[in-house]
């Protein structure tokens, strides 16, 4: 008897602890649906990130059809240099490696935007004479675009300032030792160019030792389509403002 009780009893308990671990996963199990679905239901719904539009070389509004857009800066000290953009495409900058001291210059076809020429001239000590011969060979209807970077002016004669000023620039009579200067101009324009930056190097008002401010200037240019000059009269107002490196 007390052997056939002792297996009784086995019998009883083993089959509490079954009924008792089965209730224990059956309660787990519920218990963690219950929490998935309260989680799921908690959790804040994220709207997708809203897009901003983006326009060609990054301009803050886009440009009419009939124009090229653009946007450029002049280079920083002596060490960022300058920076050229037309239609989404670069032209010249520090990472095409096609900038350098002094006048940084690009020439593009007034009618298909495509570009035909970039170079710089060293005017600290290069010759300003292979600036003027190239600038004379610059055919009417060209879109030119000048960027500053380091000293642009140390040797620039009357010559060449008349050259570029026929090209509808107003400063560049200014422009002295390490002033920063930016510029679109037309060979042939009729009349003074509204795109164009200048600012004095002082020792009181720049912001690097020795440079001042790099300029930024961002625009719509007319493309060339009525005899050479006239278009220019509705240029649409420019950006400006001033940028650190």
């Amino acid at each position: 008897m007390r052997v056939g009780g002792i297996l009784k009893l086995g019998v009883l308990l083993s089959v509490v602890f079954f009924a008792v671990f089965f209730a224990f996963q059956r309660l787990e199990i519920t218990f963690s649906l219950d929490w998935t679905g309260l989680l799921g239901r908690s959790a804040p719904i994220k709207d997708p990130p809203t897009q901003l539009p983006r326009y060609k070389c990054n301009l803050l509004k886009a440009c009419p059809p009939t124009h090229f857009a653009f946007k450029m800066n002049s280079g920083g000290a002596s060490v960022v240099g300058p920076k050229m953009c037309l239609e989404d495409n670069v032209l010249m900058s520090g990472v095409k490696n096609n900038v350098g001291r002094g006048l940084n210059i690009a020439l593009v076809d007034g009618k298909t935007g495509n570009v035909i020429k970039t170079d710089f001239f060293d005017m600290w000590a290069g010759d300003v004479n292979t600036l003027i011969k190239f600038l004379k060979e610059i055919e009417d209807g060209t879109l030119v675009m000048m960027a500053t970077f380091d000293d642009s002016s140390t040797k620039l004669n009357a010559e060449a300032r008349q050259l570029i000023s026929e090209m509808g620039s107003s400063s560049i009579h200014l422009l002295g030792f390490r002033d920063n200067w930016i510029f679109v101009g037309a060979k042939g324009i009729k009349n003074k160019t509204p795109f164009e930056e200048y600012i004095k190097n002082k020792a009181d008002t720049n912001k690097y030792d020795g440079w001042p401010e790099v300029l930024e200037m961002e625009g719509c240019i007319p493309i060339r389509k009525k005899s050479k000059g006239q278009e220019w009269k509705s240029m649409l107002p420019r950006v400006r403002g001033l940028v650190s490196i």
